[in-house]
């Protein structure tokens, strides 16, 4: 620290410079304003040092920026306003570069600068403390902060994405210009979150949104898509994801996110599934049909005595079998996906049905053992039709994973108020990172034990949502090399 008692009384000297570290005090003696004292740290963050500074005017030290004409931040206007009115005058943000003796360069910093008057027994102003804080990298920050912003600004309006902020405490609602444009409304309508939410399906906004919301709630994570109507009665689609804010007390807060029109790619889809459904209905036909010609040419060859024959047609009754099997999958798939897929609930008793389907899987697909441990008296309310496919899809798999001859093992068993079927097999096992993705769509290992296995990746897919519709679980436990088992359970009253 440095100093000049004989100018400035001690005790008042000692004050000023323990409470306000980076501090410099100067002389009211315009246009000089002299400097008198300065801290040490005042000395440090402005580069400045003892002999440099000590009896000089401010600006010879300090040289002003003659560019700069905002009387705000204009040092030599800023001491004049302090000395005529005798107010402190606090200048928050402004820009003076400091010399780096090391770099040998002008390096960018920013203050923040307070000028406190002090004044002598006749109530002038004698002398001004210039007490100032470096704040270069909270200006650093706010502008990386702002130029972050730009560009998610950018890269919303480039994705055609509409963003939200919702208060989940004060029930406030934000929104981006592009929102209203999503749901069918004039660029700069006025609208309230009631009229968005007013123009969403009322089926969706039930079974899906508050669903999600619920889901948000306890994860973080807001996601989800529905049908929305425009002011015109025109169907569109939006997707919507968010997460959750939460204040210091852990308790949902805010919710931020986008959301996206997904209309186009929705009428694609549905035009995809459309096809498939339409091309999977014209093969049923001419398949049921060849089916039918393989099985009477079984029957009357059931005396021929030719090997060749008689295993051509049990191959070709497999392969058309295996056909009618995928277009029955496709059919599914796009009626799952159309919303169209219906469940025909009624009682029936659960072994039975896993006994029927192990039987028909032994014609289609024969060579492997399957044993089957029956429950007692497992009578499930629920849509046979689909469960058998199912379970049928556990069995395909098991055989298609496993060695020929090995055996598969089915069990069926009462857990409550629930029925459990499950299917072993001692097969190539799946790793712990497929797994979890089993029932995904269209989702197939990658492995080399299975790179000649044909398969789409649809019959667990849709086994899942067969399931999950009949408010069952589903999942497989597994080690690699080990074999597998396929889970899924139902409640027995539906």
């Amino acid at each position: 620290m440095i100093n000049d008692t004989s100018l400035l009384p001690e005790d008042i000297f000692r004050i000023l410079f323990e409470k306000s570290p980076g501090s410099l005090v100067v002389k009211a003696d315009m246009p000089h304003f002299t400097i008198i004292a300065a801290s040490d740290s005042y000395l440090q963050i402005t580069g400045s040092t003892v002999n440099g500074i000590l009896g000089k005017g401010f600006f010879d030290v300090f040289p002003e920026d003659n560019t700069k004409f905002n009387d705000d931040v204009n040092a030599r206007k800023v001491f004049t306003r302090v000395v005529e009115t005798g107010e402190k005058v606090d200048v928050s943000n402004y820009r003076f570069d400091v010399y780096n003796p090391e770099k040998k360069i002008n390096e960018i910093r920013y203050w923040s600068c307070l000028n406190t008057p002090i004044s002598n027994a006749d109530n002038k102003v004698a002398y001004i403390l210039n007490t100032v804080i470096d704040i270069t990298e909270e200006v650093r920050a706010k502008e990386l902060a702002i130029e972050n912003e730009n560009r998610l600004q950018l890269a919303t309006e480039a994705a055609s994405l509409a963003t939200w902020d919702l208060g989940l405490i004060d029930h406030s609602f934000i929104c981006s210009p592009r929102l209203g444009e999503i749901f069918g409304h004039a660029a700069g309508a006025q609208f309230t979150l009631a009229d968005i939410r007013g123009q969403v399906n009322a089926d969706d906004m039930k079974n899906i949104i508050l669903k999600a919301y619920t889901v948000a709630m306890k994860t973080g994570t807001y996601l989800y898509e529905v049908r929305v109507y425009w002011p015109d009665g025109s169907l569109r689609w939006i997707k919507t994801q968010g997460i959750v804010i939460y204040d210091d007390r852990r308790r949902p807060a805010r919710m931020l996110g986008t959301v996206m029109d997904t209309t186009e790619s929705k009428r694609d889809e549905i035009r995809k599934n459309d096809f498939i459904a339409m091309a999977s209905h014209e093969l049923k036909t001419p398949l049921t049909s060849l089916k039918a010609y393989i099985q009477m040419l079984t029957k009357k060859l059931v005396t021929f005595d030719d090997d060749f024959v008689r295993t051509a047609l049990e191959k070709s009754n497999y392969q058309v079998s295996k056909m009618t099997d995928l277009i029955h999958g496709f059919l599914d798939l796009s009626k799952l996906e159309s919303g169209k897929l219906q469940l025909k609930k009624e009682m029936f008793d659960m072994n039975k049905l896993i006994e029927d389907t192990i039987a028909e899987t032994d014609q289609t697909m024969p060579g492997n053992h399957i044993q089957f441990h029956p429950g007692k008296d497992v009578a499930v309310n629920a849509d046979g039709e689909k469960i058998s496919q199912v379970i049928s899809n556990f069995l395909s798999n098991a055989i298609k994973y496993s060695d020929k001859g090995s055996a598969i093992t089915v069990h069926c068993k009462k857990i409550g108020e629930n029925v459990q079927v499950s299917v072993m097999d001692k097969g190539i096992g799946i790793k712990t990172k497929d797994q979890e993705k089993l029932f995904q769509r269209f989702y197939r290992v990658e492995s080399d034990k299975m790179k000649n296995i044909s398969g789409f990746g649809i019959g667990l897919y849709l086994s899942g949502e067969i399931v999950q519709r009949h408010k069952g679980k589903i999942w497989a436990e597994s080690e690699e090399g080990k074999g597998a088992t396929f889970y899924f359970t139902l409640p027995l009253k539906g």
